[in-house]
């Protein structure tokens, strides 16, 4: 699955399942562009790949409006979490979900096509969440973002179709990220039990196999979904949730 000669852009790329995702497409041969709000880790780590770093902020979206983007797999892996009841949450919190992961990846796409149209090739890959098909009492910005997403991603997918660009979103379930590590002390808080009881009682109720995914299992997808392989894949939505979805 060679990426040689193709430039990739990872959002949310310096760290978790972004960096993950940056190694495994540079070491296939892409060039990767390492985007994320952390300046000195996108540095260091598109240094160590042989990449470009782009520090930005994918919360100040009108600075996103005229962007030009000439990638040929854009990888939408930016997010953030917030977990509480819907009657308590703070409406600037929900905006704010929601222009990262949602009006951050439209804005990307949007600026990547072009590029991806002239060439006649392109990748769309969307980091959506067993969330962006399911649903969690708590959540409601994340789960509402997320069902964007999947929204964005097939219609990506039926304008693309004729241009040769593909778009898809990967659908894990909780990864072992800072992003993760987070949610269990905010869950203890939510829920009135020890952050020791959180993983067993809360987060892997619902899948079969119990345990984390790891984010070099996500990364594993990414590649493929951005090989030549899966060309005639398109609209698609994977689950990697160790059998959540399957209930």
């Amino acid at each position: 699955m060679s990426l040689e000669g193709r430039r990739a852009l990872v959002t949310g790329g310096a760290a978790g399942i972004g960096a993950a995702a940056s190694r495994a497409l540079a070491e296939r041969g892409a060039h990767v562009v390492v985007a994320d709000l952390d300046r000195e880790a996108a540095e260091k780590l598109a240094a160590d790949l042989g990449g470009t770093p782009w520090a930005v902020d994918l919360l100040d979206t009108a600075a996103l409006e005229d962007l030009v983007l000439d990638c040929d797999i854009l990888v939408n892996n930016a997010g953030i979490q917030k977990v509480g009841p819907i009657h308590e949450y703070e409406p600037e919190a929900f905006r704010r979900i929601q222009r990262l992961m949602l009006e951050a990846p439209f804005l990307l796409i949007r600026a990547a096509l072009p590029h991806m149209y002239a060439r006649g090739w392109g990748r769309i890959i969307n980091l959506s969440s067993v969330h962006g098909i399911r649903a969690s009492a708590f959540k409601g910005a994340y789960v509402s973002a997320k069902h964007g997403l999947e929204g964005l991603s097939k219609v990506t997918a039926l304008e693309g179709a004729e241009h040769g660009v593909t778009s898809n979103c990967i659908n894990p379930g909780y990864v072992r990220t800072a992003l993760v590590e987070k949610q269990i002390a905010d869950q203890a808080a939510t829920h009135g039990m020890p952050e020791s009881e959180v993983l067993e009682k809360v987060m892997l109720t619902e899948m079969a196999v119990k345990r984390l995914v790891e984010p070099e299992e996500v990364a594993s997808l990414v590649c493929w979904l951005a090989s030549e392989e899966a060309g005639m894949v398109t609209g698609a939505s994977y689950t990697m949730d160790g059998g959540w979805s399957a209930r």
